[in-house]
């Protein structure tokens, strides 16, 4: 999977839209929709870091370097709470 495949698993997962993520991110919607179409090649670090944190993920996960997304399930359901 690539970044913009993990970023929407991870985004439909917690039942948020693009528009909850870029609100959560403060990233631009535009660009949340780029990303996950693998339109933007090398998204900067802040820009990662952003989704990661709002995604409760890694940016070692979103960028593909492992395979823990280091969210569970159960935090999962906790966070789209």
């Amino acid at each position: 999977m690539n970044l913009g495949e993990r970023v929407h698993l991870l985004r439909r997962r917690l039942g948020w839209t693009q528009r909850e993520l870029a609100e959560a991110s403060k990233i631009n919607v535009n660009n949340i929709a780029r990303i996950e179409r693998s339109e933007v090649r090398d998204p900067g670090g802040q820009m990662v870091a952003r989704m990661a944190r709002a995604l409760g993920t890694t940016t070692d996960y979103l960028l593909g370097l492992t395979e823990e997304s280091g969210v569970e399930s159960e935090q999962l359901a906790t966070l789209a709470l």
